[in-house]
């Protein structure tokens, strides 16, 4: 697949994402130009009237939709891994998809060589090995290996490549090379005893292979050669122009018959003078080695020439024999001669090429007497199998006292071939698995005492469809009957493999069976696995596991030096090489994991000892060992080189001689001072890989950060840093000698696996591994304004929660069940007065309190006062959950699944007041009753003082209030809105300052409804206008337009689908956009953006619908939010978790819902008239002051004089005019005045 990049900046959205994080396009450009990402328009929000901005939800991380490809997917718990790279925004986005673990890549002229334990690399069956074209993101398969391949070496100047692991190909175990000219070249030695680790290029040119070998060498045929059955028993067996002659007419006859004996029931015979043939059909496959016949001899009768043909193939084989007239040995083909002599028994033939079949047939073309027949067939092969279904193993006739077996436990049933080798078992097993749910325990014919290779195969999980619901197994094993090593340690092993693969479980001593003992390998479950596998059940198949007898030259220890200018291997010459002279200073069963070479050095690092080194040691260019200050107390598995720093990681806590504290599972070595330094204090676990990659925690420049992988839960104290919680993986920060989840500033969310990088030129690097990662770190809460930000609390879900995506998330057909998977935050509010300003968040999570006292579900963010960040006391129950919040006056009211009981006695349930003001409780509103109460939504009433609540509740104190109440802060009472109102209350608003909407599973007097209105001025409950249309119950709902008259509402059908439609003032419409059947919508915002798009009848162009939850767009896959303009949705912000699941946002607050007001457009109708209306008064006012200025003037001029204000009358003072003489002048007209 090639992804066409239309380059532009990343930066330049209106609502970007910190440029701390944005790495520069120069850095992350396009890999040679083919490897490439389309941008996306930015989505324009515009936030500018709204305040503060707040998202809440279940996330670790966020990141805003930027790039075609970025997905929040989360990294794969199933084994599986991905090739990755970096989006232009830094995030890493997945180029192709591999059904398990890619472990190492080089670049060979021009193409990417990847290697590991998969089977299938972009959907193409390849296992272990594929090449991959950047050019045109292509994969083509290297063909015809089989197992895994664990390191490679890609010599370009000799047009080789090294291949190391556990596999076989060829002619080779364990180590060949591929060739330019696209074929596979045997080594001189033909590989390794055992497995390859690592490879690497010596300074002087020599290719230095480490691992778990003794020696080198191949598998070997055992000393008593076509030694196992091949069980026709259980076989299809039929015949072409049989007898009819009772007695010699079934062609089952000859099966399991080894004494030769001729009669009834003993032998099958063809028609008289005529031609035909025997054939079996098996449900398992096969190599064969040899084929014995018994000719008949009844009535001078014998089959005197034959054919074998394998099938499904149609392929005639070759043969030898010996001729039992002559004793010479002979080929034959199409017409195999059978003696007719009494005395001889039986006739071997071995077959000149081993060749796989699952069916064959036997012509007979000339004849002894009248016809043709046998008195006995019988196949045997030199491979050594043990299969789950007993039907396959050796028969009874297998002449031997301790036939392949297998004994099994649990609901197993077979399960078709399809592509793979054979049938096999499948247990279906309900989650969470037990250790002791199913079993199989495979009992091999050992017939000789030797090295062998265990194998375990597996069929893939694309024919029987089950990939999604395989996991892990644990396979174990008894070898010996006495030693030290007489049991096989357990692996842990994945089966989420796409098609047939095997595992290498063990190289070593395995002793014959016999009557005392059996050697066995037993299988089962791995515990637990709920969360990595969905659904309800996980399957586990068994098939079979192989035992492979080695021969080796011996003389290793892990460690082999090539010189490839040679053309062979002289074993005497093994002294002269300082690394196999270092192996052979190793105790016994010592293995090398990793090798890492520079100009002058040659580190080694595994699981070794030696008089001068433990587990790591190096080699310089003379050949003298370099010990690093005597090595570490522990297993090494991974080592990076940067500069003069040697980081490595593995199994150890400190140095050899116990001088350096600190080292736990990683450490830092200093190859210029010869000195080991920790990295903080280490982890709580073991480190299996460590890869480079780069952040850009700055605005200036990228820099060089570490990242560790493995299996360890936390970064350990130091400093003044605590001890963290991780999930396996770990960012150490060069620069600041720091963890990158201890920095305090806005940092990315990185979290999964990466098992190894490719530089693919000076600045692109590939990725193999499985990460999930965001643009900024933050937990459960963000900020909106200019890009993302952290609200300043450390917030964490609660242990008793596990989120899973969608699941954390409820369609709320049971608000009673849908609180019990609620993690991270869902509510929040901002309250600002007297100098206040708090910040409000609610939801189901912990908190880290200033005072370091631990908050519980509810926390207060006081911005006036440093941030200072408080909870409630003991009095809420830990495990509440806050769905809803609002504030009126003084007072925040959360609701939710809420109980408790203040320190004044008063009982919590259902919804509680606090006051923001004093940072205490105070009178509490009477408690909510009922079966399972839940307060999903609380709503102030405008400007009034009534706080209506909705929700799944009977009575409110002592009153009957059903679904939603009423309380008035003013008597400090519930009122019942109505008495026509029941059911569950999802969502509310108000459309008016009288008219409340509530969506739900509700009823008006006993009719169903998913939308009801409230006529608050008439206490009055009816159904919406035309929401009879509604196709099921209303989850979200939001104003359509300023004047609230118009509405846009979410919910679920019967089917389990998400509908989204509009109600526009007279009729209600479809959005027309379908949603993956997974989706879950939390809440519905209407915004204004600062560009447009085409206007639709639906929404204006200066408009967008914001819909949060977890919405599955068809083609994408899953987003925390999205963007609807009325004709398309595309996601607009996408979240993870730490835990590898999706992240959800339930939803976005603001300080201001000025949602239909634009930073630089017109404002709406309203405001334009109350506007008017202003101008108008103030132009009337100054009309009446004109009016009276005038009038003055007017008196004056007239010679009107203002009568006496004085207080007092002094008795000379101003004479009193009569009432009537007042009365009769106001009758006349003024001096002067015209009248008409």
């Amino acid at each position: 697949m090639k992804i066409s990049f239309r380059q532009r900046c990343a930066m330049c959205s209106h609502l970007s994402i910190s440029s701390t994080w944005l790495l520069t396009l120069t850095s992350l450009a396009s890999l040679s130009g083919a490897i490439t990402f389309n941008s996306i328009p930015d989505a324009d929000l515009d936030t500018s009237q709204l305040g503060r901005v707040g998202i809440a939800g279940d996330f670790s991380g966020i990141s805003l939709y930027q790039f075609e490809g970025q997905t929040e997917q989360p990294f794969n718990t199933n084994g599986s891994e991905q090739l990755l790279t970096r989006l232009p925004n830094g995030l890493f986005v997945s180029l192709l998809e591999a059904d398990a673990s890619i472990q190492t890549m080089c670049m060979f002229q021009g193409q990417v060589i990847l290697g590991g334990n998969f089977t299938g690399l972009g959907g193409v069956q390849s296992p272990g090995i594929a090449s991959f074209d950047p050019n045109t993101s292509t994969v083509t398969p290297i063909a015809n290996l089989s197992g895994q391949v664990n390191s490679l070496l890609c010599d370009d100047a000799a047009g080789k490549v090294y291949v190391g692991g556990s596999f076989r190909t060829a002619d080779s175990t364990n180590a060949i090379t591929w060739l330019s000219s696209k074929s596979w070249a045997s080594l001189p030695f033909a590989g390794f005893n055992g497995p390859v680790n690592s490879i690497t290029k010596a300074p002087s040119g020599h290719i230095i292979f480490g691992g778990s070998f003794t020696g080198l060498g191949n598998t070997s045929t055992p000393r008593t050669p076509d030694g196992q059955v091949i069980n026709l028993s259980t076989a299809t067996i039929e015949a072409d122009q049989g007898t009819t002659t009772a007695g010699f007419n079934d062609p089952k006859n000859v099966v399991c018959k080894t004494d030769g004996t001729d009669g009834p029931g003993n032998t099958w015979l063809l028609q008289d003078n005529t031609p035909g043939a025997w054939r079996a059909t098996f449900n398992f496959g096969f190599e064969p080695t040899k084929l014995r016949l018994w000719n008949t001899h009844q009535d001078g009768r014998g089959t005197r020439t034959w054919r074998f043909t394998a099938l499904p193939i149609n392929g005639i084989m070759n043969f030898t024999y010996i001729d039992p007239a002559t004793n010479q040995n002979l080929s034959c083909t199409s017409e195999c001669p059978l003696s007719n002599d009494p005395s001889v028994k039986f006739q071997d033939f071995h077959f000149v090429n081993h060749i796989g079949m699952n069916a064959f047939r036997i012509d007979v073309s000339a004849w002894y007497g009248n016809g043709g027949g046998f008195d006995g067939i019988q196949l045997f092969q030199d491979d050594i199998f043990a299969f789950a279904i007993n039907d396959f193993n050796e028969p009874s006739c297998a002449n031997t006292s301790t036939p392949s077996t297998a004994t099994t436990t649990g609901p197993w049933t077979v399960t078709q071939s399809g592509q793979s080798n054979s049938q096999y078992l499948s247990a279906q097993l309900s989650k969470p698995v037990a250790s002791d749910a199913a079993s199989v325990v495979f009992y091999p014919d050992i017939r000789e005492s030797g090295e062998y290779i265990i194998k375990l195969y597996t069929p893939g999980c694309r024919q029987d469809n089950t990939c999604l619901s395989r996991g892990q197994i644990s396979v174990s094993g008894t070898l010996t009957a006495t030693g030290t090593n007489r049991t096989m340690d357990p692996r842990i092993l994945y089966q989420t493999n796409e098609f047939d693969k095997y595992d290498q479980l063990h190289i070593g001593s395995v002793d014959a069976s016999s009557s005392s003992f059996r050697p066995s390998i037993t299988m089962t479950p791995v515990p637990g696995q709920s969360q990595s596998i969905p659904g309800d059940n996980f399957v586990m198949v068994a098939q079979r596991v192989g035992f492979e007898l080695l021969n080796s030259t011996g003389g290793l220890n892990g460690l082999f030096e090539y010189d490839p200018s040679r053309a062979t291997v002289d074993t005497s010459d093994f002294s002269s090489s300082a690394f196999i002279k270092l192996g052979s200073s190793f105790s016994n069963n010592s293995a090398v994991t990793s090798l890492v070479a520079t100009n002058d050095r040659t580190y080694v690092g595994g699981n070794f000892t030696s008089d001068d080194a433990r587990n790591i040691v190096a080699i310089d260019n003379s050949g003298k060992t370099v010990a690093l200050d005597g090595g570490l107390n522990g297993e090494v598995l991974s080592m990076y080189l940067d500069g003069n720093q040697l980081f490595v990681g593995g199994r150890f806590n400190n140095t050899r001689d116990e001088s350096t504290t600190g080292l736990a599972n990683v450490a830092v070595y200093d190859t210029s001072n010869n000195a080991w330094t920790p990295l903080g204090a280490g982890v709580d676990g073991t480190v299996t890989t460590i890869v480079p990659t780069t952040l850009n925690l700055s605005s200036s420049a990228t820099e060089d950060v570490i990242t560790l992988t493995g299996d360890f839960t936390h970064l350990l104290a130091f400093g003044s840093n605590e001890a963290i919680e991780t999930s396996g993986f770990a960012v150490w920060v060069k620069s600041q000698s720091n963890w990158l989840q201890n920095l305090d500033e806005p940092v990315p969310l990185l979290a999964g696996i990466l098992s190894t990088s490719l530089g693919v030129s000076n600045n692109q690097t590939l990725y193999a591994g499985s990460i999930s990662s965001q643009a900024l770190r933050a937990n459960g809460a963000a900020t909106l304004s200019n890009g993302f930000g952290n609200f300043p609390i450390n917030i964490q879900p609660p242990v008793s929660v596990s989120s899973s995506s969608a699941s954390s998330l409820s369609r709320r057909a049971s608000l009673a069940n849908s609180t019990q998977t609620v993690a991270g935050v869902v509510a929040g509010a901002f309250y600002e007065s007297d100098g206040k300003n708090i910040t409000v968040l609610g939801g189901h999570f912990t908190a880290n309190a200033s005072n370091g006292s631990t908050i519980y579900n509810l926390a207060f963010i006081d911005g006036a006062n440093s941030n200072t960040v408080t909870g409630l006391g003991p009095e809420v129950s830990e495990d509440s959950v806050f769905l809803s919040l609002a504030i009126q006056g003084d007072n925040l009211f959360a609701g939710g699944r809420v109980n408790g009981t203040t320190a004044q006695g008063s009982a919590i349930n259902g919804l509680l007041s606090y006051s923001l003001s004093s940072q205490s409780f105070g009178t509490q509103p009477p408690p909510l009753a009922g079966d399972n109460v839940v307060v999903s939504s609380v709503n102030v009433r405008p400007n009034t003082g009534d706080v209506y609540v909705g929700g799944s509740f009977d009575r409110a104190g002592s009153l009957p209030c059903p679904s939603v109440c009423l309380f008035s802060t003013g008597s400090s009472q519930w009122n019942r809105p109505g008495f026509e109102l029941g059911g569950d209350v999802n969502c509310m608003m108000w459309s008016s300052n009288s008219v409340l909407l509530a969506g739900g599973n509700l009823t008006i007097n006993d009719t169903a409804v998913f939308l009801a209105s409230y006529d608050a001025s008439g206490a009055h409950w009816s159904e919406f206008s035309g929401a009879s249309e509604l196709p099921g119950p209303v989850s979200a709902l939001t104003a359509a337009n300023s004047e609230r008259n118009q509405v846009w509402v979410a919910g679920t059908q019967s089917n389990g689908s998400t509908y989204l439609m509009k109600y526009d003032g007279s009729s209600w419409r479809s959005a027309g956009v379908t949603l993956d059947q997974t989706t879950v919508v939390s809440s519905l915002q209407m915004f204004t953006i600062t560009g447009s798009h085409e206007s639709s009848d639906l929404i204006a162009s200066n408009q967008v619908l914001l819909i949060t939850g977890s919405i599955g767009i068809p083609g994408f896959g899953t987003a925390s939010s999205a963007i609807f303009n009325g004709t398309t949705i595309r996601p607009y912000a996408l979240t993870s978790n730490v835990d590898s699941t999706t992240g959800s946002i339930s939803r976005i607050f603001v300080q201001k819902e000025n949602f239909f007001t634009s930073s630089g457009g017109g404002m709406p109708l309203v405001f334009v008239a109350l506007i008017g209306l202003a101008i108008s008064l103030g132009l009337m006012v100054l009309i009446v002051l004109a009016g009276l200025a005038l009038d003055r003037y007017r008196k004056k001029r007239e010679g009107y004089i203002p009568a006496p204000t004085s207080m007092f009358d002094r008795g000379s003072g101003m004479q009193r005019i009569p009432p009537a003489e007042l009365l009769h002048s106001l009758n006349q007209g003024r001096p002067g005045a015209p009248h008409v």
